[in-house]
């Protein structure tokens, strides 16, 4: 009997549907093509090999990956990839890594070819890899650290975390709230949440060479790619840049980096130390404070941190008021309303909200004026 729903398929969905099991050249082996043909003579590559492969190619002083790593929670070793390999692949996977495609880096509601927290998090790890390659650091140590720095970020920018800072004993600060709160679930290694931990040139100096990377990469990227996606957004021009900035690094993203990669590198091969020359150091600094004063200071964006602040605030007051309608505090089994717990299970659950899902339970849940939510920029 013909199946009718094979009746209404395209030809194109034909072919689709006819690769679903692949194919079957010979006894044993199922390919993803009719015509595959690569082969290869394998190798073994084990944890054992890839452990003694990192002995021998990387620098004293990079960090060396052992066994499962060094875990809240002891693990077995994976038989195939390193314990950091597995810490970037568990942040990968991750909701809250996820969630980043939805928060603010400039913008809120950022326009398709706008930065928004996921892919700045991206860019850092391609800056800092490179740079760890170049180094001959460990990379994956590296790049997990660079794609988890800034999972502990809330809605709306920098502005949740003055948003959320009273409801927090010292504060709220992205950074260790993303190691300590965010990514506690995902059992990754000290050295990975080290360098999430301090990222932030503001807190302690992280335990691994490969975090100082991370941290100088951070800067770097969001420091070019802001100011392109405020170019392309009609905020400010490439003629706006210092003449200092202009002369030393150009006007294009891709001479900006290079410039400031290849700093970052040629000091670590000079010094033994990971930073940045004098100039080239005055020069990032010089386009940071330019990009404070037109971009992140400027009335919009300030209107824009007070809008934020307001409606991240009240939904924390609602879900400390009413615990029980988050689902993490259900699943535990309840909290009384304001008791301390409450009050951390709320932050945790707004910090973690993307900002589409913050603004539409304020709407739904407070009976929150729209005009009164941030305000897109698009270019």
């Amino acid at each position: 009997m013909e199946d009718t729903n094979a009746l209404h398929l395209t030809e194109r969905e034909r072919q689709w549907a006819a690769t679903m099991g692949g194919y079957a050249p010979t006894a044993g082996l199922v390919v993803a093509h009719a015509d595959s043909w690569a082969s290869f003579t394998p190798r073994v590559n084990d944890l054992e090999a890839r452990t003694n492969a990192e002995a021998l190619l990387l620098s004293p002083g990079a960090t060396h990956g052992t066994g499962a790593g060094n875990r809240a929670v002891e693990e077995q070793p994976d038989e195939w990839r390193t314990c950091f390999e597995r810490d970037r692949d568990r942040i990968l996977h991750a909701a809250a890594f996820r969630r980043l495609a939805g928060k603010t880096q400039v913008f809120v509601y950022p326009e398709d070819h706008q930065r928004t927290r996921l892919t700045h998090a991206l860019e850092v790890a391609q800056v800092a890899t490179g740079i760890a390659r170049a180094l001959s650091l460990n990379v994956a140590l590296t790049e997990a650290i660079a794609l988890g720095h800034d999972c502990g970020h809330g809605p709306g920018g920098h502005a949740s975390e003055d948003a959320l800072n009273p409801y927090i004993d010292g504060g709220f600060n992205h950074a260790p709230w993303g190691a300590d709160v965010t990514l506690a679930p995902l059992n990754l290694c000290v050295e990975t949440l080290d360098g999430i931990r301090n990222h932030s040139w503001s807190r302690p100096a992280p335990m691994t060479p490969e975090g100082e990377v991370v941290s100088w990469a951070d800067r770097i990227a969001y420091v070019c790619h802001d100011f392109e996606d405020a170019v392309g957004a009609g905020i400010v021009t490439p003629g706006q840049l210092p003449a200092l900035v202009v002369e030393r690094c150009g006007t294009t993203r891709s001479r900006q980096l290079g410039t400031f990669v290849k700093a970052v590198v040629s000091t670590a091969l000079r010094t033994g130390q990971i930073g940045m020359d004098p100039d080239t150091a005055e020069t990032l600094a010089a386009f940071r404070q330019h990009n404070y004063e037109a971009i992140y200071l400027r009335d919009a964006a300030i209107a824009q941190a007070t809008a934020v602040i307001e409606v991240l605030r009240a939904l924390v007051e609602h879900f400390s008021d009413s615990p029980n309608l988050i689902p993490d505090v259900v699943a535990l089994g309840g909290l009384n309303a304001g008791e301390p717990l409450a009050v951390q299970a709320a932050v945790n659950y707004v910090a973690g909200m993307t900002d589409r899902f913050a603004f539409r339970s304020a709407i739904s849940l407070l009976g929150w004026d729209a005009a009164r939510l941030p305000r897109a920029i698009t270019g």
